[in-house]
């Protein structure tokens, strides 16, 4: 298959070498990117109430559909290549070598030698907040169409799932890793509980 998911491919690079001289100057409760915070949330919310409002704001169903594709178009593009990399340093993408294979490439900003956090706390904060609660928002959308037997809507919403949902399965890849890392990850916690368990009887801590 010329399109596999490369687990190898999973790199630690750093992204922004002035990043590391802003993060010094910057406190990381302070909003350092806010331009890119706000259309972060701009163009996935504006998807969300112009499909709200829709019906209400005119009759046209063509002009409400292109309104809002394009919108989600724009909130792809705007997160995979610009808020993701500026608010919590970690990008993602696909490229073809030499021999025609697809690789999906997954990095992640280096931590500098001191240990100190480059990304701001509440800019990560608002990243996550957005990235993982639209897609739910979509998902909701999706069954409220389908069991309200709206099939013309079905395929806009399908579209913000599908979008919303590549990017956060994207960046969540980047930040714990590949599925293989994934699955090592619960199985270890899951072994860590069961010998607790077997080592006090009756007692279940959480690690």
């Amino acid at each position: 298959s010329l399109l596999q998911d490369s687990c190898d491919d999973i790199e630690d690079v750093s992204l922004f070498d002035a990043d590391d001289d802003l993060s010094r100057r910057s406190k990381k409760s302070k909003i350092r990117h806010p331009v890119a915070s706000f259309f972060h949330l701009f163009f996935r919310v504006s998807a969300i109430v112009v499909y709200l409002l829709c019906e209400l704001l005119t009759s046209s169903f063509i002009a409400c559909m292109v309104t809002i594709i394009l919108l989600l178009s724009c909130d792809f593009w705007a997160v995979k290549n610009v808020t993701g990399r500026l608010m919590v340093g970690l990008r993602w993408w696909n490229q073809v070598d030499d021999d025609g294979r697809s690789h999906w490439i997954f990095e992640a900003r280096k931590v500098p030698a001191q240990g100190s956090k480059t990304s701001s706390e509440a800019e990560s904060r608002i990243f996550w907040l957005g990235l993982i609660t639209c897609p739910m928002i979509w998902v909701i959308f999706a069954f409220s169409a389908l069991f309200s037997f709206k099939v013309k809507w079905l395929a806009v919403v399908v579209m913000g799932v599908v979008l919303q949902g590549a990017n956060l399965y994207g960046y969540i890849r980047c930040k714990v890793g590949s599925r293989k890392n994934l699955t090592s990850m619960a199985t270890s916690y899951l072994g860590k509980q069961f010998l607790r368990q077997v080592r006090f009887p009756g007692v279940w801590k959480p690690s």
